[in-house]
């Protein structure tokens, strides 16, 4: 018979508080020898009923549980029958007769750090349970007392959907059947310790709302289509090292928007973006951050969202258009990806439940005091299976070519931007973080196993050794490492008046020292272009005409130069503002034809970089690029060779506004030598001062050379000559 004016026990008087930490021990249908009992808490309803077994169960007084207790055999998962407060009826499953959803192979995976697709399995999936249709819910809160789901489906009430903890890993879970995609949820948590509770977006979401709402979003799994099945083939044999690789450095807010000012749609981003690169040449586009991030103002660096693509532009499918476009239309897409640091945003990782659980306690290791965000604690295996999962999830789930590792620097060293006393050293006494190495290795060795022809790329700005070496020789197993030390170097000295130039010769030459320690990426990329250090165009010293004349030379030293290449949108064509994340480049400058030309030297240098594998083919070894005379400082010019097997380039660069006639310069070998590069034509908005054509050597010995060419040197200009 069922219990009448029963009072509540201590159980469900915990459950009513939202502090019970077993709620399926309480919940949910349980049987003792021959009597089966359920026990249901909903609130605001009127009346609840099992209506397979024609029973209706009684409230309990003063409360909002519903009991019933009796000899019915009752199978699960058993369906409920509710009369809510508005008088509305409506019939679904509980959730609370549903078995452990999570297999214990998954949890013990994660516990180890080594669980690649944890994404799949932690977060809200769509999924089926015992036949029946739902969204199996799931996080990591060790610390926590109680964890429910709350959202739109339950009026954000944390005491309707309790999870079941799985014990000593510290993950919770449910499956909340009926529930479906476009839900609206957080994770409400009660630390164990304090019992402050806190709301939590998903870290596992792969959608969230549009900023400033921060809900994460139930979505679709992905059942994309791809069409992009040739580049993906041809990815995994891609000779990345040998191979030009010109990138196109897109913050996607500011690139272009709408005739209304507003975002667009990664899918309208996609056609254009290609469009554009078509034109221009690049063979890549790195996107900064896409993941999702609550400020406008931190271009996504301080992301909330490791698996969701930003719905600033749309959903995680639109985002998938994109790189399908972009592949079927032969550019790949590289990812700026930020593992080094997190924001303190209340809805966020931080003190996820209401511990420091993803990152350290203490501020001397866990705490950026610059930026103001946290570090992540990369000694903790589930902390570190987040982020390799997350790297994973893109270059699998979306199929990404490639991440370039934010803030590489504040991760190896401890004391990192800090005084003396406010770091914590090592075990050996050392500043090296060694759990963050450990975690780069692995990062390392898993992507480029999993996921063969695809690049990591570092942003390091220190010389810690190695950084792109394999680890199985002491490195750290990074693909490539921007080369910070050329682009300081050669943009304080083009920053120079000519007439100071030559004091600063050491500038251009100092990189060839050290050039072939890694695999160096050339960037001119979105840090030079913000802050108060003004365009690339008014880096330039001198009156209108030397300005663009220097950036012209300055970008035929760059694609003339060993290493890959990228360049910040804008850049291409002499933006003169500062970037401004809020508005767009500044596109009606290419009606003025020195803005113009820029933009068409762009597009020529990466077309002679495609079609000339000297310029690429041997960028990390000492073959491929050799000295003529790196010694003509009173002149301020710098010549050399690009060469592979069967292709020689001569290069000659002045970095004086005077021109040089009858300039002699070394050559390997006789024969006639084509000016394919002059960054001073006509065509560029330049004087049009060359040599049209075709030089043909002289058996003079030059420059401990057999023969030599003598060729006019344009004033701020770079001439490229290729042997016939």
């Amino acid at each position: 018979m069922p219990k009448k004016n029963a009072q509540l026990n201590e159980a469900q008087l915990k459950i009513q508080a939202a502090r019970h930490h077993d709620p399926f021990s309480v919940l949910g249908m349980h049987k003792q020898d021959n009597t089966y009992s359920v026990c249901v808490f909903s609130p605001h309803t009127q009346t609840l009923s099992l209506p397979e077994y024609q029973i209706d169960l009684i409230r309990i007084p003063d409360s909002d549980f519903f009991y019933w207790s009796g000899s019915t055999a009752i199978s699960t998962p058993y369906q409920l029958k509710r009369l809510n407060d508005q008088g509305h009826t409506s019939v679904y499953h509980d959730p609370y007769s549903f078995p452990t959803q999570l297999s214990d192979y998954d949890i013990h995976l994660y516990g180890a750090g080594s669980h690649w697709h944890i994404y799949r399995i932690l977060g809200a999936h769509l999924t089926q349970s015992l036949g029946v249709p739902g969204v199996l819910l799931a996080t990591w809160a060790p610390n926590a007392e109680r964890v429910s789901v709350v959202g739109d489906f339950n009026n954000w009430d944390g005491r309707c959907h309790p999870m079941r903890n799985r014990g000593a890993c510290g993950i919770w879970e449910i499956f909340i059947p009926e529930m479906t995609a476009g839900s609206l949820y957080k994770f409400e948590i009660r630390n164990r310790d304090s019992g402050a509770v806190f709301t939590k977006t998903d870290p596992y979401g792969q959608q969230f709302e549009l900023r400033p709402k921060t809900s994460s979003i139930v979505c679709q799994e992905n059942t994309w289509k791809w069409q992009d099945a040739r580049w993906m083939q041809q990815r995994q044999t891609f000779d990345w090292l040998h191979q030009p690789m010109s990138i196109y450095e897109v913050h996607l807010s500011s690139w272009q928007k709408d005739e209304n000012g507003h975002f667009l749609n990664y899918r309208e981003l996609a056609h254009r973006l290609v469009s554009y690169l078509q034109t221009t040449g690049f063979t890549h586009i790195e996107l900064l951050p896409i993941t999702e991030h609550p400020l406008d103002a931190s271009w996504g660096y301080q992301t909330t969202g490791y698996f969701a693509a930003t719905s600033r532009f749309g959903s995680t499918d639109d985002f998938r258009y994109f790189v399908d476009y972009c592949h079927q239309h032969n550019i790949g897409v590289f990812l700026d990806w930020v593992p080094a640091h997190f924001p303190k945003d209340a809805h966020g990782l931080a003190r996820y439940d209401g511990s420091a659980l993803y990152e350290h306690e203490d501020p001397r290791r866990g705490e950026h005091r610059d930026w103001g965000t946290l570090i992540y604690n990369y000694g903790r295996n589930e902390v570190k299976n987040m982020l390799l999962a997350s790297a994973l999830f893109w270059l699998e789930e979306c199929h990404i070519d490639g991440l370039r590792v934010d803030a590489v620097a504040s991760m190896l060293y401890l004391d990192y931007s800090r005084e003396h006393g406010d770091w914590v050293p090592n075990m050996y006494g050392g500043n090296e973080n060694l759990e963050a190495i450990a975690f780069f290795r692995e990062l390392n060795s898993v992507t480029h196993a999993q996921h063969p022809g695809t690049v990591i790329m570092a942003e390091e700005s220190t010389a810690w050794p190695q950084v792109t070496r394999p680890t199985h020789v002491g490195g750290l197993g990074f693909s490539m490492k921007w080369n910070m030390g050329w682009m300081h170097d050669t943009l304080s000295y083009m920053s120079k008046p000519p007439i100071y130039r030559h004091y600063h010769h050491n500038q251009l030459t100092f990189g060839l020292l050290y050039l072939f320690t890694e695999n160096f990426i050339l960037p001119f990329s979105h840090d030079e272009v913000v802050h108060g250090k003004g365009s690339m165009l008014n880096k330039m010293p001198g009156d209108e005409w030397q300005k663009f004349a220097n950036l012209r030379l300055l970008y035929t030293y760059m694609f003339t130069y060993p290493g890959k290449k990228l360049l910040f949108m804008g850049c291409e064509f002499g933006q003169g503002l500062e970037w401004n994340h809020n508005a767009s480049l500044d596109w009606y400058v290419l009606q003025y034809a020195p803005h113009h030309g820029v933009q068409k030297l762009i597009g020529d240098l990466n077309k002679q970089y495609r079609e000339h594998p000297a310029l690429y083919r041997h960028d990390f070894e000492h073959s491929g690029f050799e000295w003529i005379d790196c010694n003509d400082t009173d002149q301020s010019v710098l010549s050399y060779l690009r060469r592979c097997e069967g292709e020689t380039l001569v290069v000659i660069l002045n970095f004086t506004p005077v021109p040089r006639y009858n300039y002699r310069v070394g050559v390997p070998q006789s024969g006639q030598y084509r000016e394919i590069i002059n960054s001073d034509s006509e065509y560029y908005a330049g004087t049009n001062m060359g040599n049209y054509g075709v030089l043909h050597s002289q058996d003079i010995a030059w420059m401990n050379r057999p023969c030599s060419v003598e060729l006019t040197l344009p004033p701020l200009a770079g001439v490229v000559l290729k042997l016939s």
